[in-house]
Parts: structure tokens; sequence; C-alpha cells
């Protein structure tokens, strides 16, 4: 039986082309041109094709360019995709032996991956941009606060005292790894697709090189059948960004239980906060919601561009290609807004200390220190010291009193009871052994709060940033430098 109907089909053309269509059009058209001029660039200097044919071709190019009008442009289904309609556009104007000679030694192929890559390069390097603000303004915030006192917490309770420069130290130190692991992401993705054709190159002595440097690729990846087929570039960059925003759901945790009624250690400007439509008392700082929940959305957007590429055929298909890819970029979008929005709530923030240090008197967290104090002072192991502290801490429990109100006498009947002795040290040691500040400041151990080591790990993290800075500074540039590249070679065809 013959079959009559011609493609597209109605339903097709409606859930697919007509979709990918206008996808084309909004995220890949002027990449499509650059790629469209490159490779015309490229075939002429390897003589495959004349300076004349190369020139016909490039000035169409730029008629096409100047003439279609993209926002009223509509999917017909006439032509499959905008690949086909540019390239009908090219034979009406220069005839099918001429513009046909520019898919010389090329497929939809390596032109669509390399698309996909040059966009999620550049919607990488915002990302990264944004995420390189955002750890300025922490390193800023950790700076004004490396002696400000706040609790540090483990399983949701008060354990120790430390510095909000501290804490913000540990969240600058994991974006760092974010932002090398984003890197490395980047360097997998820079790498041209262009000259691996269907999936095995061409006959054609194609300049593979010359596509990459034209295109501000790093260089051409290496193997075709790779080229096409692999789609670990997605897999890096989507992990990489998915670790990312489960760190920093992590930090908006830790924002809204700091910033609750009940804790209260951390200040919210009025510019970050709500107020309820019914309760005219709330301050509500639903920023830090709306920080978790954008975080969320691009954890699971990213876990869906991982997810459609499990299991599927290691060659060319569909799965990698367009419906994923909006997949995708939304994620870098919505991210890049997210890192936005953690960098003014956060550049904002204080802490309440007279609260903080009220909450340090009523949780008893300054007693680790009273131990590790009494080992160095009285010269007992820690686990007699621990004993006596226990001892210590249950009795003003007891008694429903805080640490700061225990008295000397006290301390030295309990030191007694479970030494033998009487102790050594006076009653003015004992209070300096309870403070917060001297909790901090003998824990000067690498990596902890105290003065010194805190300052030299924020100094570290300041030339980390700059190094990363320079490096993102370095591919901004080489864009730029391809494009007067591209320039220069198409100013060369034509004159």
């Amino acid at each position: 039986m013959k079959d009559t109907t011609k493609f597209p089909s109605p339903i097709y053309q409606e859930t697919v082309l007509a979709p990918i269509f206008d996808t084309f059009k909004a995220e890949y058209y002027s990449d499509m041109m650059s790629i469209n001029y490159a490779h015309a660039a490229m075939l002429v200097e390897q003589g495959i094709l004349t300076q004349e044919e190369g020139k016909q071709i490039i000035l169409a190019l730029k008629e096409i360019e100047e003439e279609i009008d993209l926002d009223s442009l509509e999917y017909t289904g006439e032509y499959e995709d905008l690949f086909f309609y540019v390239e009908k556009q090219l034979i009406n104007r220069i005839g099918i032996e001429t513009a046909g000679k520019l898919h010389t030694g090329r497929s939809r192929n390596d032109l669509n991956i390399t698309l996909f890559k040059m966009k999620t390069k550049q919607y990488m390097r915002t990302l990264l941009n944004q995420l390189l603000y955002l750890q300025r303004t922490l390193l800023r915030l950790a700076e004004d606060n490396k002696d400000t006192i706040v609790v540090a917490y483990t399983h949701g309770q008060p354990a120790q005292p430390t510095t909000f420069g501290h804490y913000l130290g540990a969240l600058i130190e994991i974006l760092n790894r974010d932002f090398q692991r984003l890197l490395n992401a980047y360097h997998t993705t820079d790498r041209c697709s262009m000259g691996a054709a269907a999936i095995t190159t061409s006959g054609f002595p194609l300049n593979r090189e010359r596509m990459a440097e034209l295109l501000g690729f790093a260089g051409p990846q290496e193997n075709s059948y790779g080229c096409i087929a692999a789609v670990d570039y997605l897999l890096e960059v989507y992990s990489a960004v998915k670790i990312l925003f489960i760190n920093l759901g992590r930090f908006a945790q830790d924002l809204g239980f700091w910033t609750s009624f009940e804790v209260g250690h951390l200040y919210v400007p009025n510019e970050f906060v709500q107020t309820s439509s019914i309760m005219p008392q709330k301050r509500n700082p639903v920023a830090v919601e709306h920080i978790r929940v954008q975080a969320s959305i691009v954890v699971g957007m990213c876990e869906t561009v991982i997810s459609a590429l499990h299991n599927t055929p290691f060659t060319d298909m569909n799965d990698a290609e367009d419906p994923i890819q909006t997949v995708a970029f939304e994620a870098l979008v919505r991210g890049e807004r997210c890192l936005k929005l953690i960098a003014g709530f956060t550049g904002g923030l204080q802490v309440d200390e007279e609260k903080v240090h009220k909450h340090i008197g009523e949780n008893f967290v300054t007693i680790t220190e009273l131990a590790d104090s009494l080992v160095r002072a009285e010269n007992i192991s820690f686990r007699t010291a621990h004993e006596i502290c226990s001892l210590l801490v249950r009795g003003l429990i007891n008694r429903g009193l805080t640490l700061d109100k225990l008295d000397y006498d006290e301390f030295s009947v309990a030191f007694t009871e479970v030494t033998g002795r009487k102790p050594q040290i006076n009653s003015a040691q004992l209070q300096e052994f309870l403070e917060p500040t001297h909790f901090v400041k003998v824990r000067d151990v690498y990596g902890g709060p105290g003065p010194q080591a805190l300052s030299a790990s924020l100094k570290r993290y300041k030339a980390q940033l700059h190094s990363y800075e320079e490096e993102l500074e370095k591919l901004e540039q080489r864009q730029i430098e391809a494009a007067d590249r591209l320039e220069a070679a198409i100013s060369q065809i034509l004159s």
C-alpha cells in the first residue's frame, strides 16, 4: 500500500519540530551563523572552496542576517529545522552549486554538538562570574567578622563557640572547590566537535584546529566518534552544578535556622524581610526560602539532565540534543539568579552578638575549653578533666543555673572530689577559661578559628579567588580574540 502522507505529521510538527525551531531561533541562531562563517573561511583557506565561492557564500550569509526577522519567523513544516531554512535562503541567493558547497565536510551532527557546547560555555562563564561575585561577598563578610563570636552546632544542638568568619571560611573553601569542579567541566566542554562530520570525519582536508580557533575553543576534541557520541561533558557540567547547589542549599538551611525567632543569631536587613498580610508583628526572611527552593530546582534540573542520559546508546542520538539542552540551560540561568540572590542577601547579614552571648551562657558551649585548660594547667588527663566538667554541668543544670553562674568554690569542690587534691588555678583563671573569646583564641591550629589561623586561611582563600578571576578573564579574552580572528578571516576573503 502506497503511503501518500507527507513529513511532518501535524502532531510531530506541533510537539517536536516547532518547539525545537523556536529554541534554535532564541538560543543558537547567532552561533550557527558564526559556525557557517568559520566553516566557509576554513574551506577557502584549505583550498576546498575558491576565494570567489567563499566570498559569495559569506556575502549571502550577511544578507540573510540583515534580512531575516527572527521574531516573526514561524515554523511551517516546509523545512525540517532552522539549519535547512538558512541553507534554503542561501541557495535562493547564490544557487545550489555554490551554496551547497558550504556543507562540504560537515554534518548537522558535528554542527549541533558544537552549538550546544558553545552555548553551554557561554552560560557557564556567566555562572562562574556570578559565583566569583558571591565568593568575594562572602570573603568580605568573613574578614569583617573574623572576631565575631557565634555558636557552632552539631546534630542540631549548640556545640562550641567559633567566629562567623570561621563559619563563612568553611563555605568559601567549599565554593572554591565547586569553582574548580565547574572549571574542570568547562575545560572538558571546551573541545570543538567540528570536523567530525556525521561521526567519522571526512575525505576532504579539513583543518579542525582552525575551526576550534575561530570559534573560541581550546582545541578540537580528538576522536571523531567521541565528538558526536560522548556526552560526558554534559554529565560533568551538571554533576558539578548539582554539587554546587546542594552545598548552597545546606547553607540556606543554616540561614533559616539562624534567622529564626527562637535562635535569632543573624539579623536580616529590612530590604530582605516581608511582613504578613494578617499578622503585623511578622518579620519573615522569606529570601532564605527563595534561595532554598531555587537551589533545589537547579539540583532537580541537573538530575533530569543526568538521568536522561542514563542507559542511552554510545552513538549519535537525540537524547542529548535540544530537549535536554533546554532543561540544562534553564538550570544554569536559574543557578546564576540564585547565586545573585545569595550574594545580595548575605552581604547585609549582621550577627546579634548580645543574643549569641546569652545563648552561650545558657548552653555550656565553652565547657570543652575548661576541660582542655585543666589538662594543661593542672597536669591531669583529659578524661579526668572531662569528669570534673561533667560534674559541674550536672550541678548547674539541676539548680537551673547557667555556666556564667559557676563560682570558684563550687569548681574547687568538684575538682577535689575527682582528683583528691585542691586545684592550682585561681578564680580569675577559671573565668578566663570559660570565656568564648578565650575558647576561640587558643584554637590557632591550622584551619581553626584562632586569629592567626583564620587570617592565614582567609588570605589563602583570597589568593585562590584571585587566581580564579585571572583564569576566567583568560577564558573571556579567548572568546573576544576568536571573534576578532573570525572577522579577520572573513575580511581576508572579502578583500
